[in-house]
């Protein structure tokens, strides 16, 4: 009796991530039937199929994919504007395939936060390595923008830790060092971030004097 073979230890390149969660938008190449059998085929779940690049917002939304693939001969103004809208609000990784291999559109894309834009026919065996490219890219971005985001936030913290230092010095005749310990021991005392306690000072002094000007600071 012959026993069964047991399965590859190496899953195949040609899938997609299992189980992984796709809106696709039909954007006039006629396709997306192709689209989707394909990702049935390597075990994904398309939630959704829609025609008005208006609905994008609505559909991730509701829907909640993973992934979002525009099937297109050429991106029209209202799927790259719904698509940059998305970007900035729920972001999520972009695919676009497109038979426009001009460079306005394309720039247009990747502007508005495409994650992969593919020109010149879509293989069905290019479909699971280019998700897996957006999806690596995507991730990639949205590491660079949270870094970016923290060091923002960071600066504008330090920016006000200054101000607040500049007030104390000028309201309580405090030099540089004194007026950081005092900034530093109300924060320990209310269990505040100094930039939070910083930022409230700040927010008091304006209340109490809001026309003075030339306070030091950043």
């Amino acid at each position: 009796m012959s026993l069964p073979t047991p399965p590859s230890p190496h899953p195949d390149p040609r899938a997609a991530t299992p189980g992984l969660r796709v809106l696709l938008i039909d954007d006039g190449a006629n396709r997306v039937q192709l689209i989707r059998e394909e990702l049935t085929r390597q075990g994904c779940e398309v939630v959704g199929v829609i025609e008005q690049a208006t609905l994008i917002h609505d559909c991730v939304l509701r829907l909640k994919p993973d992934v979002v693939i525009v099937d297109s001969e050429s991106p029209t103004r209202d799927t790259v504007e719904n698509l940059a809208a998305l970007h900035e609000r729920m972001p999520r990784p972009v695919v676009v395939f497109s038979e426009d291999a001009s460079d306005d559109p394309m720039r247009r894309a990747l502007k508005a936060g495409v994650s992969a834009y593919v020109v010149a026919g879509l293989q069905a065996e290019r479909l699971a390595p280019v998700l897996q490219v957006a999806i690596a890219r995507f991730e990639q971005d949205l590491a660079l923008r949270q870094e970016l985001g923290r060091a923002q936030t960071q600066l504008a913290g330090r920016k006000s830790v200054e101000r607040a230092k500049g007030i104390l010095m000028q309201e309580l005749g405090l030099d540089e060092d004194a007026a950081y310990k005092r900034l530093r021991r109300l924060a320990m005392d209310r269990g505040e971030p100094l930039a939070e306690v910083a930022d409230r000072i700040i927010e008091a002094q304006a209340l109490l004097r809001p026309h003075q000007i030339g306070v030091r600071g950043g």
